[in-house]
């Protein structure tokens, strides 16, 4: 359909500097493009109006790192309190053996409605829920899911190849996979799916789960051989915390980022999840290779890692994106909370560095640190450069209509003096009273099409009561 939407409080555009906003009220959208934007434009043939009043219009965030199976794994009370490693072991990996194919595609399911419901368009899933001969194809379950809700769906294909030699011993959900059957399935999945224009709405990703542990140093150059000579991207987990420099110091003798650019893991085609913890000589050398990162604020904070520096990355150069992480260390798996706190979070870095002065100075604290127009640009342009969608991201003609029209009508928002800013610096869930991606209608007054909730709670439930009771008889076998 063609649409004119008009009447709109305010337009953030996901530009920086002054082009962040644009005195404009109407977007004009025709075979899926924006092709205008202006004041009072006035209604066309074949068009719809969408009535925009007190409204605000933001393109669709674009979430580059997520763990979608972990959606039904949220507050998992063994994994609560942990930090990173043994986290990792209470939660995600007690659990990995115990999803079969429906409760799997539920989980996807939950999180991709999750991330929609708060304005997501495109959503890049770290997917690492491999073993040898699983009974289920997860790849072909989430782009079924993406599709059904009209998603633009990026897989990174995860998993491992190396356990510590402890291969006999495990279960089979924990056994690594073969090297040359990964690179098979790759291509595979390259072949399937993989859509190389700017506007993709299919993606494939080489993404081992870890840089530094899941597969060797020569497969690891390799991986990024023939990633490149797919024309596909490259994404990993690294610097999460400061294990990863312990690591990869007394097994390799270098820093987590110099070990990846040894072996061909730095550049425009990669990026990684969290960089929490690095060196100075890193960030410039991430920076000088306009390496991108996920950052994922909500998951730092639960599991006690810190905040990465986005301001000094992007001033090196970084390429600056914004993820939600899996839900098991996120139980707000949303990119406006994840937007929320990435606005908080950068403030709250720079002032806990802030030194006071006792020559009586003004203390420096960290409230300039980032802007809410920053942090919209990191979530939306940011990520699609990331990813390589050079269509979607911003608010202008020519780009793909990917956009949310936010209704503040919660007390929330109430009072606001610059409504702009509302669905970040207030946070909460915005009602969404227009969706579009691709210039097709994907929620309607908040409500997405044949999409019973009280249904999928219920199913939500009862699945995590079978995960339990699975994972609980799998620990007792073992």
């Amino acid at each position: 359909m063609n649409y004119l939407i008009k009447n709109a409080h305010a337009i953030l555009t996901g530009l920086a500097g002054e082009a962040a906003r644009i005195q404009a009220d109407s977007i004009r959208i025709g075979n899926g493009v924006t092709t205008e934007i202006g004041s009072s434009l006035s209604l066309q043939a074949n068009e719809t109006v969408i009535d925009a009043r007190d409204c605000v219009i933001y393109p669709a965030w674009v979430n580059t790192h997520h763990h979608l199976f972990q959606s039904l794994l949220k507050g998992e009370p063994q994994g609560l309190n942990q930090s990173l490693t043994p986290w990792l072991a209470s939660t995600p990996y007690r659990f990995r053996g115990a999803f079969d194919e429906e409760s799997f595609r539920l989980a996807a399911r939950i999180g991709l409605i999750e991330l929609l419901r708060s304005g997501c368009g495109t959503v890049a899933d770290h997917h690492y829920l491999y073993w040898p001969n699983m009974p289920f194809d997860g790849a072909e379950i989430l782009f079924d899911e993406a599709d059904r809700l009209g998603l633009r769906f990026i897989l990174c294909r995860g998993g491992g190849t190396l356990t510590r030699g402890l291969e006999a011993e495990l279960p089979q959900a924990l056994r690594p996979e073969k090297f040359e059957n990964v690179i098979a399935d790759i291509e595979r999945l390259v072949s399937k799916y993989h859509d190389s224009r700017p506007q993709a709405f299919k993606r494939i990703v080489m993404a081992p789960t870890t840089a530094l542990h899941s597969t060797t140093p020569e497969q690891l150059r390799e991986t990024a051989q023939v990633a490149r000579r797919l024309g596909i991207r490259l994404h990993s987990h690294l610097s999460e915390t400061v294990d990863y420099l312990d690591a990869a110091r007394a097994k390799f003798g270098m820093t987590p980022v110099q070990f990846c650019a040894e072996h061909d893991w730095v550049g425009e085609d990669v990026w990684f999840a969290h960089l929490v913890k690095l060196l100075p000589e890193e960030i410039q050398l991430l920076g000088q290779t306009k390496t991108g990162i996920a950052h994922c604020p909500q998951s730092n904070a639960r599991l006690g890692s810190g905040i990465a520096d986005l301001v000094t990355l992007e001033k090196a150069g970084m390429n600056i994106s914004i993820g939600v992480d899996g839900a098991a260390s996120n139980e707000a798996a949303d990119m406006l909370s994840e937007t929320h706190a990435t606005w908080m979070l950068q403030r709250a870095r720079k002032g806990m560095f802030a030194q006071p002065k006792y020559d009586g100075g003004t203390f420096e604290g960290g409230a300039d640190a980032a802007t809410v127009e920053d942090v919209i640009r990191w979530g939306t342009q940011g990520g699609a450069q990331v990813l390589g969608l050079s269509d979607i991201g911003t608010l202008e003609v020519g780009q793909q209509a990917d956009l949310v029209v936010y209704q503040l009508d919660d007390p929330r928002y109430m009072g606001l003096h610059d409504m702009a800013i509302g669905p970040v610096a207030s946070g909460g869930q915005a009602q969404i009273k227009h969706m579009l991606i691709g210039g097709k209608t994907v929620i309607e007054n908040n409500h997405i099409p044949n999409l019973d909730m009280r249904e999928l709670a219920a199913q939500a439930r009862e699945a995590v009561k079978k995960l339990q009771q699975r994972a609980e008889k799998m620990a007792l076998a073992s």
